[in-house]
């Protein structure tokens, strides 16, 4: 079976018929649940099972689901979960309190993930938050200091994994210092290698701990002035791979995003061309079940087959996620809702 270098959507709660054809047929590697997709648990539950039945494997099923404004299992249905920055506001003045409730927050997130047959979370956000710069990212980030991003960005994902989830950091190599929202506008970073180097110390320090990173639709004009790091060779190749050391299996960003210009059909063909492993496509921006599967079709036809090394890491990141650790759910909110309490008493 040739498996296709990509990770598509689907346009609604349910698998419609020319859906499943295509997963069918075209293969992709894994799909990307959107909030339009997420009604209640038990839809969710019978959606994932379709999705991975019309694959006929048990493929990833991946989701946004940091916390805060990006959620895509949304209250009352699901628990409200923090937003990184809340962890950040925490460990201001009680970092092993911070650390401990980012693992436990991002523990019970995954025992909700877990439950729906979703194994793989779009999260958590290791860019180093910047005064001045686009709320894009914002609370979004776990803080302004890199001892802290880098401690509860792996606390994240040492929460994740221990449910059985298995996390994508993001966004490489680091959109902290983006002035624009990359859905809609192409940011260009000026500041120095010196600079960018203390921003990108954050991925370094987890390069190993993590099976999956995903791009930035981001123009850091230190390491190339003209391309953006999902189409760059140059930045993919000498600073994700060199100098932040991360051998995992890379995605884009969101291709449907406008920062980059062009087809679906050129995105694509230049971020597998730069050294990206996987497209990922959400069809974020739309709405029309014909057209989010035209634009699935387009994305699967120029990705093409997963072979090579970017196989290789696919399987790795395949084998990162494991059953879930035992765990008292009950005892953990409880714990979770005392360490939480302390920043609402703050603020």
């Amino acid at each position: 079976m040739s498996i296709s270098a990509c990770i598509t959507s689907i346009s609604g709660p349910v698998l419609l018929a020319e859906e499943r054809a295509f997963l069918r047929e075209a293969q992709p590697w894994g799909v990307i649940l959107m909030g339009r997709s997420c009604v209640d648990r038990e839809q969710v539950k019978n959606l994932t099972s379709e999705i991975k039945d019309a694959l006929g494997r048990d493929a990833l099923i991946f989701i946004d689901q940091e916390g805060g404004r990006v959620a895509r299992l949304k209250a009352p249905e699901w628990p409200k979960f923090p937003a990184a920055g809340a962890y950040g506001a925490l460990f201001e003045h009680a970092p092993d309190d911070a650390v401990e409730a980012c693992k436990l927050g991002h523990r019970l997130m995954g025992h909700e993930l877990y439950k729906l047959g979703i194994f793989a979370d779009c999260a958590p956000c290791a860019d180093l938050r910047q005064t001045n710069t686009h709320d894009a990212i914002g609370d979004r980030a776990f803080g302004y200091s890199v001892d802290a991003v880098t401690a509860l960005t792996g606390a994240a994902i040492a929460g994740l994994k221990s449910a059985g989830v298995a996390a994508v950091i993001k966004h490489m190599p680091g959109q902290g210092r983006s002035v624009l929202d990359t859905h809609y506008d192409l940011p260009s970073v000026e500041a120095d290698a010196t600079e960018l180097m203390q921003d990108m110390s954050i991925f370094r320090a987890l390069a190993d701990q993590v099976p999956m990173g995903m791009t930035c639709h981001v123009i850091f004009e230190a390491f190339d002035a003209e391309n953006p790091t999902t189409i760059s060779p140059t930045v993919i190749s000498e600073t994700i791979r060199e100098r932040i050391g991360f051998q995992g299996l890379l995605m884009t960003d969101d291709l449907g995003m406008d920062a980059l210009g062009g087809t679906l059909t050129d995105r694509g063909a230049k971020a597998l061309a730069a050294g990206c492993d996987l497209l990922l496509h959400c069809s974020g921006f739309l709405k029309e079940p014909g057209h989010i599967l035209r634009e699935m079709e387009e994305v699967a036809a120029v990705s093409g087959a997963l072979d090579g090394i970017a196989k290789q890491r696919a399987a790795a990141a395949d084998t990162f996620v494991t059953p879930p650790q035992p765990f008292d759910a009950e005892q953990a909110w409880a714990r979770f809702g005392d360490l939480m309490a302390q920043t609402e008493a703050r603020a």
